[in-house]
């Protein structure tokens, strides 16, 4: 453990102080802000945040001191979707979309995730953690301290678990925690174009009982979409994976409608993510079986498309609304949070103090961690940022700069 620590002469706490729940509506607005503040952490927790006025006598000569120097603090960012776990890179598309071919019309071609497949299933496990590291590390140095992370470029038995494995090395490696989850229904591989149900069916009766037995993962993922699992077929993997006590995400409703949100409201899964697509009918599904919306504006933005999510009235119908990075080698080759979060603000309606609590506590319910991580309170793991400014609206207001924050996870600076 580190050294029991006195973070001082902080200017702005944001310590999202609040309901033990996500916050919607009108709560996500309030940052539960100090000034002139000070957190006290023992054995990587936060003993204390308050006020120096308040708690600045139980500062002890034991501790050591971080000067903030005035700036603020925020709790480490939390990202609830990324794909980080893979070989390779798809610069070469990224050519092709800037000449006016659609990431469909990639995919057809042979492109897309099935590039990535082939270059994950000639990779060994040495290679992807050192390629996750990578990746990992890079939204690290951004502030992000936690992180979901999904399997899917393998889409056979071997590769799946290879990525899964790869992923828990990492979280054992520390010092970030990986939340995995399970995405072998991210498209289907074209031996079985003419056999999907014995696809879907060998996910459903013999991956996800192996994956669960041997505790590789915490969650299981659907893409449901004309391109790649149909409402049907993503019921009978998620049923399958809820029976054996795995957490629900799913891709839904990303380029049309009807596409896997009403399934999500049906299963009462985690999360619904993407959305872009989503009515309002639905969202009011949503909101009945408490499914968190996670949102990812960076694969709007990098896929050059211009329907966002209608955050607006997420928050405003009450959902307790979540942002990330959906970092993959396609689609959203994006590791940052604070640009997430000027895109949200910029092309989705939300505030920066939205942004903010979508990108910290309410991720943290997101992924069932939000008793142990998300907010800056007494009892909770000391994942916080030291940021190089002074008001947290200037991490959604100053777009793509290469702030890089002071980042501690569990009281220790990386």
């Amino acid at each position: 453990m580190p050294s029991p620590l006195a973070v001082v002469n902080i200017g702005q706490l944001v310590t999202l102080a609040g309901p033990a729940r996500p916050r919607s509506g009108a709560e996500m607005s309030d940052l539960g802000i100090l000034k002139d503040a000070v957190l006290l952490i023992e054995n990587g927790r936060i003993k204390a945040a308050g006020t120096f006025e308040d708690i600045g006598h139980r500062i002890e000569p034991h501790m050591d001191v971080v000067d903030a120097d005035g700036r603020c603090v925020t709790p480490g960012f939390v990202d609830a979707h990324t794909h980080m776990v893979f070989a390779g890179n798809r610069a070469e598309e990224f050519e092709l979309r800037i000449a006016g071919a659609t990431y469909q019309q990639i995919a057809a071609s042979g492109g897309g995730i099935w590039s990535t497949v082939r270059k994950t299933r000639d990779a060994i496990l040495e290679e992807l953690v050192d390629e996750a590291r990578r990746h990992r590390n890079w939204m690290m140095r951004s502030g992000t301290t936690t992180m979901e992370a999904k399997s899917g470029y393998g889409l056979d038995h071997a590769t799946e678990l290879r990525q899964l494995r790869a992923l828990a090395m990492l979280h054992e490696e520390g010092p970030a925690t990986i939340v995995s989850t399970l995405l072998a229904a991210h498209t289907l591989p074209p031996k079985f174009a003419s056999r999907r149900s014995d696809y879907v069916n060998w996910i459903a009766k013999e991956l996800i009982p192996e994956v669960v037995a041997v505790r590789l993962a915490q969650y299981c993922d659907v893409f449901c979409d004309e391109h790649a699992f149909t409402v049907d077929e993503a019921r009978v993997v998620l049923e399958a994976a809820k029976a054996k006590g795995l957490g629900l995400r799913i891709h839904a409703d990303q380029f049309r409608p009807g596409s896997g949100a009403a399934l999500a409201a049906s299963l009462c899964a985690q999360t619904a993510d993407h959305l872009e697509a989503i009515t309002e009918p639905t969202i009011m599904r949503l909101l009945d079986a408490n499914v968190q919306p996670v949102l990812l504006p960076g694969s709007v933005f990098a896929l050059s498309r211009t329907q966002y999510a209608p955050a607006r009235m997420m928050i405003d119908k009450g959902l307790g609304v979540v942002i990330a990075t959906d970092f993959n080698p396609g689609s959203s080759p994006i590791t940052s949070m604070p640009f997430v979060m000027s895109l949200a603000c910029l092309y989705m309606g939300m505030t920066p103090a939205e942004a903010l609590t979508a990108s910290t506590v309410n991720a943290a319910y997101s992924l069932n961690l939000g008793k142990m991580i998300g907010t800056l309170e007494e009892g909770k793991r000391a994942d916080f940022l030291v940021h190089e400014f002074r008001d947290y609206r200037e991490l959604a207001y100053f777009v793509a700069v290469p702030a890089r924050p002071r980042v501690f996870i569990a009281g220790a600076e990386l």
